[in-house]
């Protein structure tokens, strides 16, 4: 995973991360071990931070550098 990622992305948006932690509903020293790698980051932390930043999960994991989130399925 590419951990600076979402240290960028919070960046880009001018946010502490206490303020992400409140949108994730976390504690500061938790996402603060998400940004910094020391924990793996749950599948719907992971899914709220791709909502959050208009990205896709892959794009968070590093398995793609295309920054757009993919269309969402109908029905």
């Amino acid at each position: 995973m590419k951990y600076g990622r979402i240290r960028d992305l919070r960046e880009d948006r001018d946010l502490t991360q206490k303020q992400m932690a409140e949108v994730l509903n976390c504690s500061q020293r938790i996402y603060s071990n998400y940004e910094r790698g020391d924990v793996d980051i749950p599948t719907e932390i992971l899914r709220k931070l791709a909502e959050f930043h208009h990205t896709s999960v892959d794009y968070l994991l590093g398995l793609t550098d295309e920054t757009a989130p993919y269309p969402r399925r109908k029905g």
